[in-house]
């Protein structure tokens, strides 16, 4: 009776001390996520945009590259993003 018991509380020790270890991997995997994901939209979107600036001064028109290529940067973004995402939580 008294070894089941220590067992028992083993056992108990044991996965209280593997959450608490998990929790702050928890937080640390989310604001490692948060940058990642951040930056996989930011970058191709400032790109986009300033490949835009850069056409539209020396190809002036009616419609505007900038635009159009900072739409197109943040589609890539936000696909990038989703990938990212969907890999992550895919292997946890």
């Amino acid at each position: 009776m008294k070894n089941q018991f220590s067992r028992a509380v083993g056992a108990h020790e044991e996965r209280k001390l593997k959450a608490r270890r998990q929790s702050l991997k928890s937080i640390w995997f989310g604001l490692g996520m948060f940058g990642l994901v951040g930056w996989s939209v930011a970058v191709p979107t400032l790109l986009g945009a300033w490949l835009g600036a850069k056409l539209d001064q020396h190809y002036p028109g009616p419609h505007s590259y900038t635009l159009a290529l900072l739409l197109i940067g943040l589609a890539v973004g936000l696909v990038n993003a989703w990938h990212w995402i969907n890999a992550e939580s895919q292997e946890s």
